[in-house]
């Protein structure tokens, strides 16, 4: 139990750290072979590639479980805490929603890349494996959101406090 409560808690940001590290790592060492050895490789340049675009994907997942994303709030300061917890769950619905839809179509995308069996142009790896960033994100998200929708409707019951998140700034 208390391995899947640390998987819970730092799954995503343990992935954000090896894929961060290996970003910097792999373009550290193609900058040194450009600048000193003049010479490049494709396979540097798309690792860096897609290590972004998987760290992009599940760093969205983790501002959706900290709430973390960017919002608006102003209005969430004048409402009782009871409307701010429906709000914050309306706000949830839709964004589940869009990540349904999203998921549905990223899969179509890996699906039709596999039937066809398309690789990337340096590293010749199926481009399946960079394709399911989206529906690895979108699929976090979902699973983030559900956990917020038992949160807040938790709170609603209780009449306790919905999680707003950390502020950055106050």
């Amino acid at each position: 139990m208390a391995i899947l409560r640390q998987l819970n808690k730092n799954a995503e940001r343990w992935a954000l750290l090896m894929l961060y590290v290996m970003l910097v790592a792999t373009m550290s060492i193609e900058v040194l072979r450009r600048e000193v050895f003049a010479y490049s490789s494709i396979w540097g340049e798309e690792i860096v590639r897609y290590s972004f675009i998987y760290l992009a994907w599940i760093g969205a997942a983790v501002a959706v479980k900290d709430r973390a994303h960017i919002r608006i709030d102003v209005l969430m300061h004048y409402v009782s805490p009871r409307l701010k917890a429906l709000l914050y769950i309306f706000g949830d619905l839709v964004m589940f929603v869009v990540a349904v839809i999203a998921l549905y179509w990223s899969l179509e995308t890996v699906h039709i890349s596999a039937k066809f069996g398309s690789v990337s142009h340096g590293l010749r790896v199926s481009m399946v494996w960079f394709l399911m960033a989206v529906p690895v994100g979108f699929g976090l998200m979902i699973l983030r959101l559900v956990q917020s929708f038992l949160r807040d409707i938790r709170a609603l019951r209780d009449g306790t406090p919905v999680y707003e998140g950390d502020k950055m700034f106050d």
